[in-house]
């Protein structure tokens, strides 16, 4: 049985909620996953009110359309995030500029309200991130202690425990995505927030492998050592063109500017091999969503999406039930 493809909805979050569906539904889709901003998911309304989950469902059922997961991004980033970066003004409500302590308390409150929000719309995962007090000492220079990193992870408990325990009482999980500015953004430093959580099962991983891909991490070794906690997949590609001059620090030049050392682009038109996902996810037994999270600054949306999915409908294969040379035994 093949696995349900959706997309994900945030960068399509200047659409209407309803406009977004009626799209991806007539291009094949079979669901989302609702990205909590823009018109697409009020998280606090879809905790309080019954309503507006029942209009948000209609939607839904209207386009044939389930919902598999929900995504909160930009909620999660303030909570380990907060301090000292001004850039969260965009993510946080307006009035609550310049107060970092209000930003990192309004995050907090919104993951517990998007774990309800989770189960009022029927969905057992919600992918996001976590923030991280210690991105910004990624490279060891000025040097880094082990003290210093090890009270990053220690806050990252600090605050995520309860919003967790929020998460336990909604039989909702938390899939982290591991990410570049993220508590997790590579394999070891998903190892260390794996341990320091005790393997908590509450907190598990949404695969991506564009973001594992460029920094060459091999996103099927990934997928086979973290099987057990990969809650959601996301079908996303990257491509890496070192020419030289560039690197892949990014050299701080926008997204889809060509002359960056790498670039998000549309999936099958990078390196990553989605062969051998598919591979390592049937192994594994994930019979979840593969969720298309499009970012392609250099191709036009419609295009792609319509693309990503025929790429994905054709690389979605079963595993054998069958040992291809058993018949030549006696």
């Amino acid at each position: 049985m093949a696995r349900m493809v959706t997309i994900f909805t945030g960068q399509w979050a200047d659409l209407p909620f309803e406009v977004m569906c009626k799209t991806v539904s007539e291009m094949g889709y079979d669901g989302v996953e609702i990205a909590c901003w823009g018109d697409h998911m009020n998280v606090e309304k879809a905790a309080k009110d019954p309503a507006y989950v029942t209009e948000k469902l209609a939607i839904l059922k209207k386009y044939n359309l389930g919902c598999y997961a929900l995504g909160n991004h930009l909620a999660g980033q303030c909570v380990g995030d907060a301090f000292g970066d001004p850039r969260l003004a965009g993510f946080a409500p307006k009035n609550l500029s310049g107060n970092d302590q209000a930003i990192r308390d309004w995050g907090i409150q919104q993951m517990k309200y998007t774990a309800q929000a989770a189960k009022n719309m029927g969905c057992k995962v919600v992918t996001g991130f976590m923030g991280s007090p210690i991105w910004k000492y990624f490279y060891s220079f000025p040097a880094n202690s082990n003290q210093l990193i090890e009270d990053g992870y220690q806050e990252i408990l600090r605050l995520w425990t309860p919003i967790l325990d929020e998460f336990d009482k909604q039989g909702v999980k938390f899939a982290l995505e591991v990410h570049p500015s993220e508590i997790a953004y590579d394999y070891y430093s998903t190892v260390k927030l794996l341990e320091t959580f005790k393997g908590r099962k509450t907190l598990g991983l949404n695969f991506d492998p564009s973001h594992l891909q460029w920094q060459g991490i091999d996103p099927s070794l990934f997928f086979r050592d973290f099987a057990s906690s990969i809650y959601h997949v996301h079908i996303k590609d990257s491509m890496v063109k070192l020419d030289g001059r560039s690197g892949i620090l990014g050299s701080h030049l926008p997204f889809g500017d060509l002359r960056r050392g790498w670039n998000f682009v549309s999936p099958g038109h990078g390196d990553v091999n989605f062969d051998l996902i598919i591979r390592e996810a049937n192994a594994a037994g994930y019979r979840g969503p593969l969720s298309i999270e499009w970012e392609d600054n250099g191709m036009d949306r419609l295009f792609g999406a319509k693309e990503a999915l025929a790429l994905v409908r054709k690389i979605d294969f079963d595993p054998s039930t069958v040992d291809f040379d058993g018949a030549m035994e006696n």
